[in-house]
């Protein structure tokens, strides 16, 4: 990966995003590719939409979501205490004992997720999970007034865990689910651009808002891009970890290449010539099963005005949904060379119906 790229990457996972509240994600995608694109637009709903050779044909949309899971504070108790509510699917266990950063009209507030010390939890409290009401936000406040001065009722949190390389090109953040997806979409799209042949197909490639809370972007913004051809690029789980049972979930190495999708949301003819285009651009891929509705942006794109022909590009993950999410970068190099092939690959005469 380029320097130029990484520096992309780690700010985009600097910036922080719960789902409706993407600003300050959404500038630092924006500015990267306006470089090359020929238009940059924000939508309504906070999609962010760069477009290549807008007359071109096909039109490509490329899809990755900006937006993270998190919390919002939703009430400050008397001695100074928040209490909070959870955005997007969280494992509540993993929540106490957190630094976090809570996002007010005057700026950052540091403050720490708390609970009952486990040397005054009775056995009983031991073994069970604090449900979410149960636990607070501690900012160092001496009261309510206090509190109340800095932060505010719907005031939106997020872990404040950062970038960190580990071993053997593989990285650590909060976000990286799915800041990667947009990454690659960005990336993707200024590959073509630098190309000396201008592609014939139009490419558009979108940062999508709330897709933790119902993939609520991408509907919006593929009804108003209006693609021929959508593909959601998004994480999925690399199954190489300790406990994973791969005859129930699948064979997906971190490292082995970007994850091909295959099923009902999946269009067959975009799988073929994904598939294509990774043998083509000489770039491993893995490919996983996706039963009934996709769990990502796809099932949007998929559904979208009269359909679109849908593709799902999944980039390996572990620890999904924690602060601490891993990835391997060659996964990313690959997934945009593989989306540059397909993109060049793609002209008028492409048929994209079933056969």
């Amino acid at each position: 990966m380029r320097k130029d790229q990484k520096d992309f990457l780690h700010a985009l996972l600097d910036a922080h995003g719960t789902s409706g509240f993407e600003g300050e994600v959404r500038k630092v995608w924006a500015d990267r590719v306006s470089k090359h694109a020929d238009e940059v637009a924000t939508d309504v709903m906070g999609n962010c939409i760069a477009t290549l050779n807008p007359e071109g044909r096909p039109r490509i949309l490329l899809a990755g979501h900006i937006d993270e899971i998190g919390f919002q504070v939703t009430h400050i108790s008397e001695k100074g205490f928040l209490s909070f509510t959870t955005v997007g699917g969280h494992d509540v266990s993993l929540i106490p004992g957190r630094r976090v950063k809570i996002h007010t009209a005057k700026g950052v507030v540091p403050g720490v997720t708390g609970k009952k010390a486990i040397h005054m939890m009775t056995p009983e409290e031991r073994k069970k999970v604090k449900p979410i009401e149960e636990l607070w936000i501690d900012i160092g406040a001496t009261d309510q007034e206090e509190a109340a001065s800095s932060v505010a009722v719907g005031d939106a949190v997020t872990h404040d865990a950062g970038y960190q390389e580990l071993a053997n090109g593989k990285v650590t953040a909060r976000a990286l689910d799915d800041r990667t997806g947009a990454f690659v979409a960005a990336e993707t799209l200024l590959s073509v651009a630098r190309n000396k042949t201008k592609p014939r197909a139009c490419i558009v490639a979108v940062a999508t808002v709330q897709e933790e809370i119902g993939v609520r972007g991408a509907i919006t913004s593929t009804y108003g891009v209006d693609p021929d051809v959508g593909i959601c690029i998004d994480v999925t789980h690399a199954t190489d970890s300790p406990g994973i049972d791969q005859r129930k979930y699948g064979d997906i190495k971190l490292g082995g290449g970007p994850s091909l999708a295959r099923g009902s949301s999946v269009s067959p003819k975009v799988f073929e010539f994904l598939s294509k285009s990774a043998k083509r651009a000489k770039v491993p891929y893995q490919v996983g099963a996706q039963p009934g509705i996709a769990p990502n942006d796809t099932r949007a794109i998929q559904v979208s005005r009269e359909g679109v022909a849908s593709g799902t590009v999944g980039l390996p993950l572990r620890y999904m949904h924690t602060p601490s999410e891993v990835i391997d970068l060659s996964d990313l190099d690959a997934s945009i060379k593989l989306l540059s092939e397909f993109c060049k690959g793609l002209s008028p005469r492409t048929n994209l119906f079933p056969d």
